[in-house]
């Protein structure tokens, strides 16, 4: 997608429920071991009850989507900032969908409302700024 072509208001989402072999594979990969994601009777004991998944792997959806979708294929993520509000569990499905909120055609960057939602409730809120390249 071309910068020019992109306007406030412009909305990307993408769904996945999150299953236990999706936390042990993120797990691996970014080396977070924390129980509370890891160990079913260390989770029973904290505030969760429960496993939960791992926030910045839910929060990864954001990527997939600023990657395919809106800016797509070529474009640079250079910040993001996230509110954790509720936790996410093995099973849930996960809503992560990004909202244009400011493009600036000179610095070629675009700013983002970024949410995940599981059951219609907010889970993860935030802003992100993308950079598009010329040639991208």
């Amino acid at each position: 997608m071309e910068l020019e072509e992109i306007e406030i208001g412009m909305c990307a989402s993408y769904s996945q429920t999150i299953t236990d072999s999706d936390i042990k594979n993120y797990s691996g990969i970014s080396g977070d071991k924390n129980p509370v994601h890891m160990d079913e009777e260390y989770a029973e004991k904290s505030r969760y009850k429960k496993r939960i998944a791992h926030g910045l792997m839910s929060a990864g959806y954001f990527s997939a989507l600023f990657g395919t979708k809106i800016p797509g294929p070529g474009c640079v993520y250079v910040s993001q900032e996230l509110k954790f509000l509720r936790p996410v569990y093995i099973g849930d499905t996960l809503t992560a969908s990004v909202k244009v909120k400011h493009v600036d055609l000179v610095k070629r960057r675009i700013l983002f409302d970024t949410v995940c939602y599981v059951k219609k409730k907010i889970v993860i809120s935030g802003v992100a700024e993308i950079y598009l390249p010329k040639n991208k």
